[in-house]
């Protein structure tokens, strides 16, 4: 008998990406702002510091890593995994250049492959494969790195969202919401705002402690050790994810380079002065 794994050979990667996701407070927290668009049909506007893990979640809370290499064109000899019938969301994530006729046509693509995907998914007595039953399965579209886009890029997912009966957020750095606040028609829309926010104390060491475990170690609360390198984890990244990731692949280098059984706040500046760190 076939291993999942083996079956959706083509999706490893994406199966890791899901399986090492670490659901923390601040993501349930977006994801019920996600669900609160999806189920009402309003604008969002979503901001935060850079790093703080706005894209991870979107890409998790969308399923992303099954659909980002078979939207738009989907390539027949990769099977469909099974967790697309519940994707009913689609992320697009803005380019320097966004032409609007571009935007239109890509998120027009997008949408039609994602509702085939899941009518080839559903029993057949249960399939339509009609165009307007297909455009139902989109339900929401979230808009990463919304900095780039110009003013007819903002018009035209306005537009999209005005005739599509969907959801709709932007997501993006702090400020995002003055930014938005000069196209009136669009933020007339808005009816939800969620800023994330950095890990909390709490939060860094759960994490943390799964990191540990990769390490095939125990994080020992009662042991200073532990302790004192956790200290100057938290002091380093101040809460940054995406800094916190960058930090322990170079803490598990020194480990492996220098042969080390434990995690120290020596191996652990070790580490930061083999990274460039700005302000966070």
């Amino acid at each position: 008998m076939t291993s999942t794994p083996q079956k959706y050979a083509d999706d490893t990667l994406a199966i890791e990406e899901k399986n090492s996701f670490i659901i923390t407070k601040e993501y349930r927290r977006f994801a019920e702002f996600c669900d609160a668009c999806r189920r009402e049909k309003y604008i969002g506007l979503c901001y935060g510091a850079p790093g703080v893990g706005k894209t991870l979640s979107a890409r998790y809370y969308a399923k992303w890593f099954f659909l980002e290499n078979r939207l738009p064109t989907h390539l027949p000899y990769l099977p469909l995994h099974p967790d697309i019938s519940s994707c009913r969301t689609l992320l697009y994530t803005a380019e320097m250049s966004n032409p609007y006729r571009t935007i239109k046509q890509r998120i027009s693509q997008m949408r039609t492959q994602l509702g085939r995907f899941n009518e080839e998914l559903l029993p057949p007595e249960q399939q339509t494969r009609t165009v307007n039953n297909i455009g139902r399965f989109c339900e929401l579209i979230i808009v990463d790195e919304t900095e780039r886009l110009k003013m007819e890029g903002i018009e035209q997912f306005r537009e999209i969202y005005d005739r599509g009966d969907i959801g709709l957020i932007f997501i993006g750095m702090p400020g995002l919401e003055k930014k938005l606040s000069r196209y009136p028609q669009l933020y007339s829309r808005v009816g939800f705002a969620h800023q994330y926010h950095a890990l909390s104390q709490e939060e860094m060491r759960f994490i943390l402690s799964h990191y540990w475990e990769k390490l095939d170690l125990s994080m020992n609360p009662n042991d200073f050790t532990d302790a004192e390198a956790v200290s100057a984890i938290a002091r380093i990244t101040n809460g940054n994810f995406r800094l916190l990731n960058r930090l322990f692949r170079q803490i598990q280098r020194v480990i492996k380079i220098n042969e080390l059984n434990c995690i120290t706040a020596e191996v652990v500046e070790a580490a930061r002065e083999c990274l460039v760190i700005g302000v966070i």
